[in-house]
């Protein structure tokens, strides 16, 4: 070890030392920037990631929104009064350009709510950009530059996902706003799902530096290509601690290619099941040697996982070949495929190893918010409610196999308004018999006891 330590500060002192004599800086003559390829072994590496930043960098964006908000004093507001003002709200991140024609990926937070977006390129130049698709389920982007006359430089994006923990990267975009920055680091680990940033994400995790503006920026490999959308970081300071985390861009690709596709958003197939992890004392008694895999805890009746053969109890182990342990890991894996697709899924029944085939779907049901009633009597007048289906609960991002009517709008001011009932919230019982349809919700009419769910937590009350 130390032999390889001194053998590499002697290359680089030999290097950095150079002959005086050869120069001719003195004379006011400039040699031309050495031309260094991209690197091929680890000592290459060690000396500059140069090469890989040249390749990669041009492609990399800084990315301004501006969006203009209400602002209004609470104190006022309790009594009726106060007249609102607005606020111009600017955030700046940065991006990806993937297509020559302009097409960017960026975070969907770099840019939610922006009624004006504004993209800087490496080179200085300037675009106007429109959003062709956000997707706040994998908080990824889509713009597409205004303007653009010619070929703009393009990262290649690798989603082949043949990444190794350990392997070096580099984070590029915008950190502070204080222009286009560097950082280099390894890949700390890959399919980290217990995050609390996404019910459906698997992000790779690394030590390069991540500081509020590298949102929407290029996390790459050594060799100058897209692997990732840097996203997030758990830090107590609000910098950099060594742990942020980015968008795989098996992902990334999904998103864009729906966007490129024409789509206004992303359809997400699902399997039709739903689990739990496999932990150490449930492992010992299915007779596994390690806890591993998801074990089925239920199936949706008629969906694709039923029609493939997949029971109760079986854990899921893989799907494609790639390990699964959670429920996160599970709808990231699916959701990187198209609907229709048919996807490999191993499984462990009985203790016996097997492998079926599902065909992957989009999820069954009206996913419109629009859709649904409004009740105009009795006390629950000026609620809008919906049957939950598993696709306008995914939609809302909760649970597709719930059951249960939900409120989508309450009118300010209605009989409903005063029990400070809420969009979102969920009708789950009616004087304590579970609610499947909309017909129990229409007939209130005089007192009735509701229990309703609101981000996980039961509420029981009484409206009159």
């Amino acid at each position: 070890m130390k032999t390889s330590t001194l053998a590499i500060a002697s290359v680089l002192l030999l290097a950095a030392c150079g002959n005086a004599n050869e120069t001719k800086a003195q004379d006011g003559v400039f040699a031309e920037p050495t031309v260094r390829s991209v690197p091929t072994d680890a000592l290459a590496m060690k000396s500059s990631f140069a090469p890989v930043v040249r390749q990669a960098a041009p492609a990399v964006v800084n990315i301004s929104a501006r969006s203009v908000q209400r602002v209004s004093d609470p104190f006022f507001e309790m009594f009726g009064g106060g007249i609102p003002r607005q606020r111009v709200a600017e955030s700046a991140g940065s991006g990806v350009i993937v297509r020559s024609d302009g097409i960017v990926v960026t975070n969907n937070h770099v840019i939610e709510n922006a009624q004006q977006i504004r993209v800087v390129l490496n080179d200085r130049r300037e675009f106007p950009a429109k959003v062709i698709l956000a997707d706040a389920r994998s908080d990824i982007a889509v713009l597409q530059l205004e303007g653009v006359t010619d070929q703009l430089p393009v990262l290649a994006i690798d989603d082949r996902e043949e990444q190794q923990v350990g392997d070096l990267v580099l984070a590029i975009g915008n950190p502070f706003g204080v222009g286009q920055t560097v950082t280099n680091g390894i890949i700390s680990a890959l399919n980290r799902t217990e995050t609390g940033i996404s019910d459906s994400g698997s992000f790779i995790q690394t030590d390069a530096a991540i500081n509020p503006g590298n949102s929407g920026g290029a996390l790459v490999d050594m060799d100058g290509d897209l692997i990732g959308i840097n996203t997030a970081i758990f830090s107590r300071s609000g910098s950099s601690a060594g742990v942020g985390f980015a968008v795989p861009a098996a992902m990334v690709k999904r998103v864009i290619d729906s966007a490129i596709g024409g789509a206004t958003a992303v359809v997400r197939p699902w399997l039709g099941v739903k689990g739990e992890s496999v932990r150490a004392d449930i492992a010992r008694s299915l007779g596994l040697e390690r806890p591993q895999g998801l074990i089925v805890t239920e199936v949706y009746a008629g969906g694709p996982a039923a029609r493939a053969g997949i029971h109760e109890s079986d854990v899921i182990t893989a799907i494609g070949g790639q390990e699964i342990n959670d429920q996160s890991g599970l709808n990231f894996r699916v959701g990187t495929h198209n609907p229709n697709d048919t996807v490999r899924v191993s499984i462990l029944r009985d203790g016996r190893a097997m492998t079926l085939d599902a065909r992957v779907q989009a999820l069954p049901g009206n996913a419109d918010l629009e859709q649904g009633a409004i009740i105009d009597r009795g006390p629950l007048a000026g609620l809008k409610v919906a049957s939950l289906t598993p696709a306008l609960a995914d939609r809302l991002g909760g649970d597709p196999f719930a059951r249960g009517v939900i409120i989508t709008q309450v009118a300010r001011g209605s009989n409903a308004y005063r029990y400070r009932l809420q969009p979102g919230d969920l009708i789950r019982e009616i004087n304590g018999r579970p609610v499947t349809s909309l017909e129990p919700v229409e007939r209130i009419n005089g007192p009735t006891q509701l229990t309703i769910e609101r981000q996980g937590r039961r509420i029981q009350g009484t409206v009159r």
